[in-house]
């Protein structure tokens, strides 16, 4: 049977005529798509209603928002290029269930994050302390909470982690407990030592009045008696007033002949206890 070139080849130039219309218009799709999203990425945290919104959700949003956006040209692309969506529904599917299976923990991460976000025990800026790492809370993601240590080193916690772990939250309440322990001589005058520690607080222009500051002995050593004092303060002040009250403490007691002991150590029983 003689085979119709003319029939075959106009076949094949009519199919890349159509083939090139296709990805001509899935480039323009593309294009605009993606100037499209960036447009109203960038006039989204701007939006008065989201404007108000808290940061930790609205970070949250943005980035639900931003991957929805992406899927959405992507599935318009393929539609475009004559895909039938019943075999794009399947591969998703098929995918999906293959992706689920092989990323069970970042799917736990990712249910972290939502779980976050509804039960609110962290925020974006607040100061908190997980899996031993202290720090600034800068993100909420959907996979990783993102921190910055006092020391500025960059820190990204999973999701999973932080929803399975103690978090100390050290900036929900708007004042905080400053508390030293001081060892002085046995012998010293205890009304004395409070009287010159409730001085130093009462000085201290950061500490607050009320609630009402705390000076007792709460223990005795074979070497001496501890000191606890405690003052309140608001949170951002916490660690200044807790040098302070160990740097005036110190001069105060000295002036005042209150004696604080030093550690002694008996150089030749340790070297015996080392043979």
């Amino acid at each position: 049977m003689d085979m119709d070139w003319s029939t075959i080849f106009t076949n094949f130039v009519n199919g890349c005529v159509s083939v090139a219309g296709r990805l001509l218009l899935s480039l323009i799709v593309f294009a605009l798509g993606m100037l499209f999203i960036k447009l109203l990425l960038k006039l989204f945290p701007n939006g008065k209603k989201f404007g108000k919104m808290d940061e930790t959700v609205r970070l949250f949003l943005n980035n639900f928002i931003k991957i929805a956006l992406y899927v959405i040209l992507a599935v318009i692309i393929i539609s475009i290029m004559g895909v039938p969506m019943a075999s794009v529904i399947t591969v998703f599917a098929t995918a999906g269930a293959a992706i689920a299976l092989a990323v069970q923990g970042s799917l736990a991460n990712f249910m972290g994050g939502i779980m976050l976000l509804i039960f609110r025990p962290i925020s974006v800026g607040e100061v908190i302390k997980v899996a031993d790492e202290t720090g600034t809370v800068t993100e909420i993601g959907f996979f990783y909470t993102q921190m910055i240590t006092f020391d500025n080193i960059h820190v990204s916690i999973p999701n999973g982690t932080m929803t399975s772990s103690v978090i100390i939250n050290y900036s929900r309440e708007d004042i905080r407990r400053a508390e030293i322990n001081i060892n002085v001589a046995h012998g010293s005058d205890i009304e004395l030592i409070k009287k010159v520690a409730g001085y130093v607080v009462e000085k201290n222009e950061k500490a607050l009045s009320d609630p009402e500051y705390f000076v007792r002995i709460t223990d005795v050593t074979d070497s001496a008696m501890v000191v606890t004092v405690r003052a309140w303060g608001k949170k951002d002040d916490y660690a200044i007033i807790k040098c302070d009250l160990y740097e005036d403490c110190k001069n105060a007691f000295a002036k005042a002949g209150i004696e604080v002991p030093t550690s002694k150590v008996n150089v030749q029983a340790v070297r015996q206890q080392q043979q």
